[in-house]
């Protein structure tokens, strides 16, 4: 199907408006938007704003932004689900945060800590029970190097003072143990969660070796932001140091308290995720002035870009390094590209994911020929979709926090020849007939950042859109024309 025109793609807009009543229309409509490379983003789209109460909303809570993202991967840590056993079990390991470690010995990321909250202890409090765990932490995992409570939504709820519990618990252990306001109805998204998560690692953990001596070198970065996802941020960090870049901390993903508390006395700081570290990232350019930079390490043109980026930031000897990488993996793109290109050439593609996904990966696709023709945020802030619209094309479609509703009937009309989402989305598309894959975690694969993560990225998309299974089944926008001719027999 040929791209949408602006006139046919604010028509989509307003017919998918109209199932709501007024009211949410009217509010929903905020969020819908024709990308315009002229507008002004912040007016052009309305976010990080509450969902409306009856509609599917896919997004997580503050806990999940806190836990499941920013503090969970960090490896060496015991990070305390601090409430009832559901939400600790559910944000356990679901993320594929790889990791490096003896787990249950001195690594304890796909572990789940609860408190698992009773009755009794939502009407008698639970600081003493959380003191009681700390303990038992402690003598059965001592090698742990400190402990975060991540609180649950009963625990703001209820007043326990887990600020209290952590001094003395770090008092008595020497070891840091950080309390982290993160309860689930804070905020409209995980989003919150990110930022108190920033809070917690400024006020507890940045700065715990201002005063201690450190062997730095004039080349020495942090990654912040890079999870790990599949292997991400490992492929990620090959590149860097072959550069000649000294990585001193890479966090959350893989990462470990001491290279959180070293970050302050880097060079430059590495930012991946936009969204869920800049609040660090500024932090620590105003009180150390520290600089940071965005880099996207999707598909070779953007790697390109952003290490030619980063060696502005350093001497000669960086940027030969740089175009030292740069032509060191230009014949394997090269032969990745005239692989996979034939086949993907002029595949359109639909996203809806979080962090920086639905804008970072659009040049990826690019590299493959492949157009995104619609995207849009989970939790996205304005400046997210300012940094967003010069990267998609005109008329393209922008949605931020998507109904499941809104989606479908997107998609219906746009007619994508991919979906690339969330696991909650990956069944219902599938089941229409059409391909998706999972990127919020890269459907079990991985890695897909730096030259060796698009070679996996080129085949996924290849083996995802050229699998013959989805022959066997039929789009429901194709149905009534493959029923036409039956009838016409008829």
């Amino acid at each position: 199907m040929a791209a949408l025109t602006r006139e046919e793609t604010e028509a989509l807009i307003q017919e998918v408006l109209e199932v709501y009543p007024e009211k949410a229309k009217k509010d929903r409509a905020k969020h819908l938007a024709v990308n315009d490379h002229e507008a002004n983003a912040k007016k052009c789209i309305t976010s990080n704003r509450k969902s409306l109460p009856g509609v599917m909303t896919i997004r997580g809570c503050a806990y999940a932004g806190s836990k499941g993202v920013v503090w969970g991967p960090i490896k060496d840590m015991i990070h305390i689900s601090h409430g009832p056993v559901g939400c600790g079990q559910y944000s356990r390991a679901g993320r594929r945060n790889y990791y490096v470690g003896v787990t249950g010995v001195n690594a304890f990321g796909e572990m789940n800590f609860t408190s698992d909250f009773q009755e009794r202890d939502i009407v008698f409090g639970g600081d003493k029970k959380l003191a009681k765990l700390i303990d038992e932490i402690e003598e059965l995992f001592p090698l742990n190097k400190g402990i975060s409570v991540q609180s649950e939504c009963p625990i703001g709820l209820i007043g326990d003072d887990i600020e209290a519990v952590s001094k003395k618990a770090t008092a008595k252990f020497g070891k840091t143990v950080v309390p982290v306001r993160c309860e689930g109805f804070r905020g409209v998204s995980q989003s919150l969660g990110h930022h108190i998560a920033n809070d917690a690692i400024r006020d507890w953990v940045i700065g715990n070796r201002d005063a201690k001596e450190f062997a730095s070198t004039p080349y020495d970065v942090a990654i912040i932001g890079d999870y790990n996802i599949g292997g991400d941020a490992w492929s990620s960090r090959i590149l860097l140091e072959e550069m000649g870049l000294r990585v001193v901390a890479q966090w959350s993903g893989d990462g470990t308290l001491a290279e959180m508390e070293n970050t302050p006395k880097v060079k430059l700081n590495l930012l991946h995720c936009y969204r869920s570290m800049n609040y660090i990232s500024r932090h620590m350019e105003e009180k150390y002035g520290i600089p940071w930079v965005e880099y996207n390490f999707f598909g070779p043109t953007k790697v390109e870009e952003s290490l030619r980026k980063i060696a502005t930031y350093f001497d000669d000897t960086i940027k030969e390094g740089a175009e030292r990488v740069i032509a060191k993996y230009k014949a394997m793109m090269d032969a990745v590209i005239a692989k996979y290109r034939p086949r993907l050439e002029g595949k359109k593609v639909m996203l809806y994911v979080g962090g920086l996904r639905p804008r970072h990966v659009i040049g990826a696709y690019e590299d493959l020929g492949m157009e995104v023709v619609g995207t849009g945020y989970e939790f996205a802030h304005n400046d997210d979709y300012e940094r967003t619209v010069k990267e998609m094309g005109n008329a393209t479609l922008l949605y931020d926090d998507v109904t499941g509703f809104e989606f479908e009937e997107f998609v219906k009309k746009v007619k994508p020849d991919l979906v690339g989402s969330g696991i909650k989305e990956k069944f219902i598309f599938q089941k229409m007939g059409i391909p998706f894959r999972q990127m919020h975690s890269w459907d079990y694969s991985g890695p897909y950042h730096g030259y060796d993560g698009f070679a996996i990225f080129a085949r996924d998309m290849d083996m995802t859109l050229n699998n013959p299974c989805w022959k066997t089944q039929t789009p429901p926008w194709k149905k009534n024309d493959d029923a036409a001719p039956l009838a016409a027999a008829a």
